[in-house]
């Protein structure tokens, strides 16, 4: 019998909570109940008390009580459930008692429980119907498969609109749990290497071409858009060990993170494959390109005509990173790269990063990409083989070439590994 983990404040939405429960039961899963409430005492009994769970991150729950809103006390007991709820869902897991996880509520309980979602393991079902929803969940999902819903309205009380949101997102979370098996199934084939690939717009055309070469070559690839929760995804599955090798062909987020931009994948972009030993080819694809959430958003000291701005579309707008930028994002990926563990290669298309820089491009600049391509040789070091080829990012000649380079390195650590 599948189990769908119920966590939530039972002190503030028990009775929304109760109602939840009695849906997923009905469809034969059995619930087990964690409260997450640090208030006042639950509604009704749940399996795994607030005490219990907050004790798992050290504290002892009438610490954090707190009377008032707009104390800091209540960020601090905030903090404290949700790291003892990834201790208990993680806990839950292990055991094979979590086929899926479910739970609801406003900003303070989003934030307890998306934390304590992402610890989980990729693949375990994880849904949050919750009231922050329709904004930025960036915040919450981070790079993880963790589902939003969005409640609509307030979760606070029943009435005969909040039990139909209610029970669909139950029954989705039952769904999810009783399927799970089903789900795991679908996924298994022949077991090949997976490689991954991260792209944007304007790499396209190399990466497909090398996801082809790839792929006749008996590899699986898995492509991640650059949008800094793609970035985020990656580095977080190739530390859980599903990656096995990384082409990273587009390295922009490390723009958005330094300089302020809309694409970030924070400061540990560009580290997890080298941390893990696992081959990677690194190439510096569109990382002079800066992007804001359209042209409103790019900040006066940057919407400057010397910056050479490109709309991408009506969300997207590009801005080019100036030599300086260059030069100290150049120092990064060639130190990043330098701190690599197996076998690695930083690899420069002298033709241009991307379609915007190709022959005739708005952005072409050898002079830009020279002063690139010389701070991440100095910061390598002679560390890792910095090696420039012929031909833009996107043309086969460039594209192939990288595939060729890549299963080098795949075949010098296959025979590392070798008995």
């Amino acid at each position: 019998m599948a189990n769908v983990v119920l966590a939530g404040t039972l002190d503030t939405k028990g009775v929304e909570y109760a109602f939840v429960k009695s849906c997923i039961q009905e469809t034969g899963c059995e619930v087990i109940v964690v409260d997450t409430g640090v208030l006042g005492e639950p509604a009704f009994r749940p399996d795994i008390s607030a005490a219990q769970v907050v004790e798992l991150s050290g504290v002892d729950l009438q610490s954090i009580r707190y009377g008032r809103e707009g104390s800091d006390t209540r960020a601090v007991a905030i903090g404290a459930m949700s790291r003892g709820l990834s201790v208990c869902l993680s806990r839950l897991a292990a055991e094979g008692r979590c086929d899926a996880v479910f739970g609801m509520g406003g900003s303070g309980g989003t934030n307890i429980l998306s934390a304590a979602m992402r610890a989980l393991p990729l693949g375990t079902p994880k849904l949050l119907l919750s009231t922050m929803m329709s904004g930025d969940v960036r915040p919450y999902v981070g790079g993880s498969d963790l589902a939003m819903m969005y409640s609509v309205t307030d979760i606070a009380g029943l009435n005969s609109f909040s039990r139909l949101i209610l029970a669909n997102a139950a029954h989705a979370a039952a769904g999810m749990a009783k399927y799970r098996a089903a789900a795991a199934a679908r996924s298994l084939g022949e077991k090949k290497p997976l490689i991954a690939i991260t792209m944007f717009g304007i790499t396209t055309p190399g990466v497909l071409h090398m996801r082809d070469l790839l792929e006749a070559r008996g590899f699986e690839t898995i492509v991640f858009h650059a949008t800094g929760s793609g970035g985020m995804a990656m580095e977080d599955m190739i530390r859980h060990g599903f990656i096995d090798g990384v082409i990273d062909f587009t390295t922009s987020e490390l723009c958005d993170c330094r300089y302020g931009g809309a694409f970030s994948a924070g400061p540990d972009r560009l580290t997890a494959a080298g941390e893990r030993g696992i081959p990677q080819v690194i190439v510096p694809g569109a990382i002079e390109v800066l992007n804001f959430n359209g042209v409103a958003c790019v900040p006066p000291d940057k919407n400057i005509p010397s910056r050479k701005l490109i709309i991408h579309n009506p969300t997207v707008c590009a801005v080019k990173a100036t030599d300086g930028e260059l030069e100290e994002l150049g120092r990064e990926l060639g130190e990043k790269a330098a701190r690599a563990r197996g076998p690695a290669e930083v690899l420069l298309p002298l033709g241009g990063l991307d379609a915007y820089e190709a022959p005739g491009g708005p952005w072409e600049s050898e002079e830009s990409d020279r002063v690139l391509f010389n701070a991440i040789r100095r910061a390598a070091g002679g560390t890792v083989p910095v090696r420039e080829l012929e031909g833009n990012i996107n043309d086969p000649v460039f594209s192939g070439a990288v595939v060729d380079r890549f299963l080098q390195l795949w075949e010098r650590r296959r025979e590392a590994d070798a008995p």
